[in-house]
C-alpha cells in the first residue's frame, strides 16, 4: 500500500501575469544568465483550494483578524487565528497552526506537498515588459480634468489660464510603465501524503487538535484508528466519496484567480504524469537542452515511457511534438487520482 501520488503537470501561460501586487514574481537562473517568472507555491495552493472548496459549493473555514491598539492610537496586526477545523476542507488538506499565549500551539501540516510553478525550462518561458495606459482622451467632454495648486482646486478660468501662459496641454491619459507580463511552458509538482490525507492525529505531545475538538470530531461519526504517526481521526468514508472527486477536479483544473481582467490567460493545461514515484515525473513531462552554435535551445518532451502514467490533451500539440493526445485526456487523468484515493485503506493503515 504506497502511501503517495506524486503529480506534475505542465501548462501553457500567455502573456498574463502570476502575481498582481508587485507585478510579475521572477527569479534569476544562474545556469542561463536570464530571469524567469514563477508561481509561488502558496499562491497555486491557495488557487488549489480555491478550485476544491467551489467544486464542493462549501466555504472556507472563518479566519479570525487580530489588531492591538498602540499606545498612539495606531492598529497593529497580530497572528490571524484559525478554526483548527478539520471540518472545514481548506483546513483539512490545507493545514493549519494557532500559538495563543497561555495555551497549547496546535499545528497540522498541508497533506499535500506543492512547489512553485516555474518554467519547464529556462529557455521556454519569458518575460517582456509594457507601459499601459488609463486613456479618456476620445471624449473629453465626458471626462473633466482638475488640477491643484497646493491644496486649491483651480478653476477652468485658472487651468486655461496656466496652460497658455506656460504652452503646456492636459490629456485625459495616464500611463502605466514597467508592467511585466510572462508567456511560455510551466510545470508544476504536487506530492500527496494518502497517511494524512483525511487523518488527524490525535497526539497530544505534538497536537493538531485540542481536546474539544477531538470529542467534538468524535461526536460527528470521525473514525478512530492509528497510522504510522500514532492514534488518528479519520473523517468517514461517505464524506471522503465527496472530496475526492472535488480534489482530483482542483488539483488539474485550478486557475490563478488574482490576476486582473487585462492579463486572463487560460493557463491550460497541456499534460499530467501521475506516479507513486517521484523520479518517474522528471523523465514524463522535461526538456531536451539543444546546442545550436553559441545560443544553447531547449525542447520540450512528452514521454511515455518514462514508466509514469501520462495524459496529453489536444492543445499540448501546438507546442509539443506528441502522439497520443486526446480529448478526454484530463478526464482520465482525473479517474486515475480518485482511484488512486479511493484505494488506500485510510482507517486500516497497520
Amino acid at each position: 500500500m504506497n502511501a503517495y501520488i506524486y503529480l506534475r503537470a505542465l501548462k501553457h501561460a500567455e502573456h498574463t501575469v502570476f502575481c498582481v501586487e508587485k507585478g510579475q514574481k521572477t527569479y534569476f537562473d544562474p545556469q542561463f544568465n536570464r530571469y524567469v517568472a514563477y508561481s509561488s507555491g502558496q499562491q497555486v495552493k491557495r488557487s488549489i483550494i480555491d478550485s476544491l472548496t467551489s467544486n464542493l459549493n462549501v466555504q472556507m473555514a472563518p479566519i479570525t483578524f487580530n489588531y492591538n491598539v498602540t499606545k498612539d492610537k495606531q492598529l497593529e496586526n497580530k497572528e490571524p487565528w484559525s478554526p483548527c477545523d478539520p471540518s472545514y476542507v481548506d483546513q483539512l488538506l490545507g493545514g493549519w497552526m494557532r500559538a495563543e499565549k497561555d495555551e497549547i500551539t496546535v499545528k497540522r501540516r498541508s497533506p499535500l506537498s506543492i512547489s512553485a510553478m516555474r518554467p519547464i525550462h529556462p529557455l521556454l518561458a519569458g518575460t517582456d515588459d509594457e507601459n499601459l495606459t488609463f486613456d479618456r482622451s476620445d471624449k473629453p467632454d465626458r471626462h473633466p480634468v482638475n488640477v491643484r495648486l497646493g491644496d486649491k482646486l483651480m478653476t477652468d478660468e485658472e487651468i486655461d489660464e496656466f496652460l497658455t501662459t506656460n504652452n503646456r496641454t492636459l490629456p485625459r491619459r495616464n500611463w502605466i510603465p514597467g508592467n511585466v507580463r510572462t508567456s511560455g511552458l510551466f510545470v508544476y509538482d504536487i506530492a500527496i501524503d494518502l497517511r494524512t490525507l483525511f487523518s488527524v492525529s490525535t497526539n497530544q505531545h505534538e497536537p493538531e487538535l485540542s481536546k474539544d475538538k477531538i470529542e467534538d470530531l468524535k461526536a460527528k461519526g470521525w473514525v478512530e484508528s492509528e497510522n504510522v504517526f500514532g492514534k488518528c481521526l479519520v473523517l468517514p468514508k461517505e464524506e471522503r466519496e465527496k472530496v475526492i472527486p472535488a480534489l482530483a477536479s482542483a488539483l488539474l483544473n485550478w486557475r490563478i484567480t488574482s490576476n486582473q481582467a487585462r492579463t486572463f490567460s487560460l493557463m491550460e493545461t497541456l499534460a499530467v504524469a501521475i506516479s507513486d514515484n517521484a523520479n518517474k515525473l522528471a523523465g514524463a513531462i522535461r526538456a531536451k537542452l539543444i546546442e545550436d552554435g553559441e545560443r544553447p535551445k531547449a525542447k520540450p518532451i512528452i514521454d511515455e515511457t518514462a514508466g509514469a502514467d501520462v495524459f496529453v490533451t489536444l492543445p499540448c500539440s501546438n507546442y509539443v511534438v506528441t502522439v497520443n493526445e486526446s480529448a478526454d485526456a484530463l478526464e482520465k487523468a482525473e479517474q486515475k487520482l480518485i482511484d488512486l484515493m479511493m484505494a488506500f485503506d485510510y482507517e486500516n493503515q497497520l
